[in-house]
């Protein structure tokens, strides 16, 4: 079994309240949980309206399969979500 955990730092251009901000993600990651089945929440940044920090987690029985998952959700975020630029992101896996 390996658990997969993927974690973005969004930069957020052009938003101006936290309000605002918080509509922007809640699209992002419910449409993250629909194309790649993974489980996504932000957990950083929360009082900055122009940054997030989002981390997607993935559990499979490949860890090949749960590295390859989380790449290609990291690289679509990038490809196709106009309203978020990705700054920075991290790659965990844990294999048990």
């Amino acid at each position: 079994m390996s658990l997969g955990i993927l974690t973005l730092q969004l930069l957020l251009p052009g938003c101006t309240s936290l309000k605002e901000k918080r509509s922007r993600l809640k699209s992002l990651l419910a449409r993250l949980h629909r194309e790649f089945n993974v489980s996504s929440a932000e957990v950083g940044r929360q009082d900055d309206r122009d940054e997030a920090l989002i981390a997607c987690a993935l559990v499979s029985n490949d860890a090949g399969f749960t590295q390859k998952a989380l790449q290609q959700t990291a690289r679509w975020v990038e490809e196709n979500w106009p309203d978020v630029s990705v700054a920075d992101e991290k790659y965990e896996l844990i294999s048990i």
